[in-house]
């Protein structure tokens, strides 16, 4: 079976890594037996660095013998996984073949999550280059697969961001999988203990390994 190896990359704003989001994925996904790491892309950096610094430890990991890359990111860690498996200009050796998004930023022509948003940005950001950082805005019938999941009471992110980004992979008709639970408040991280949006992990599990198995 080829190998896949999974990126996992923490949330933060852009502003710093959140640890929960980093090593217990990894250990969780060592668990299941996928090999796993933590990529910590560079903070407080204006677009497009950190998609060019992903997109290089993509190109590394491809290079060390993974044959399959996926990307599993949180919050801003999420929106800079939608950028990496979604934007054009990537060469082949970048290539994404699947994507884990929690609760993740996708619009960056929303008001929320709006310090994010000015971190990447900049404060008077062009509404080309506010629509150009928007996951929904970049999805192509040649798209990878995604799992995303949000929660109905995210105040930080609201779930508009992962409906944004359903609607428009339906669209071009790529396969993906969106849990929004009714409970529980943003960056959740492997969300033990928190009722049924706890779930979320053994289903990821299950999407992940039909997708290493396809």
């Amino acid at each position: 079976m080829a190998e896949t190896h999974v990126i996992v990359l923490p949330g933060g704003g852009y502003a710093e890594h959140a640890p929960h989001e980093a090593e217990p994925i990894v250990d969780w996904l060592g668990g299941l037996g996928m090999r796993a790491d933590v990529f910590r892309y560079p903070l407080n950096a204006r677009h497009p660095l950190p998609l060019h610094a992903l997109r290089a430890e993509i190109g590394r990991r491809r290079a060390n013998g993974a044959d399959r890359i996926g990307l599993m990111g949180f919050s801003a860690g999420g929106h800079l996984a939608g950028l990496a498996a979604l934007a054009p200009g990537a060469e082949a050796r970048e290539a994404v073949q699947f994507a884990v998004l929690g609760y993740p930023i996708t619009s960056m022509e929303t008001e929320t999550y709006r310090p994010a948003r000015l971190i990447l940005l900049g404060e008077d950001a062009a509404p080309a280059l506010r629509r150009s950082t928007s996951l929904d805005a970049l999805v192509t019938s040649e798209s990878p697969p995604f799992f995303m999941w949000h929660t109905a009471e995210d105040v930080y992110v609201p779930p508009e961001h992962t409906y944004r980004l359903a609607a428009a992979l339906a669209a071009h008709n790529i396969p993906h999988t969106t849990h929004v639970f009714a409970h529980g408040p943003h960056s959740l991280g492997l969300a033990e203990g928190a009722g049924d949006t706890a779930t979320w992990t053994a289903l990821a599990t299950s999407w992940m390994r039909e997708r290493a198995e396809a």
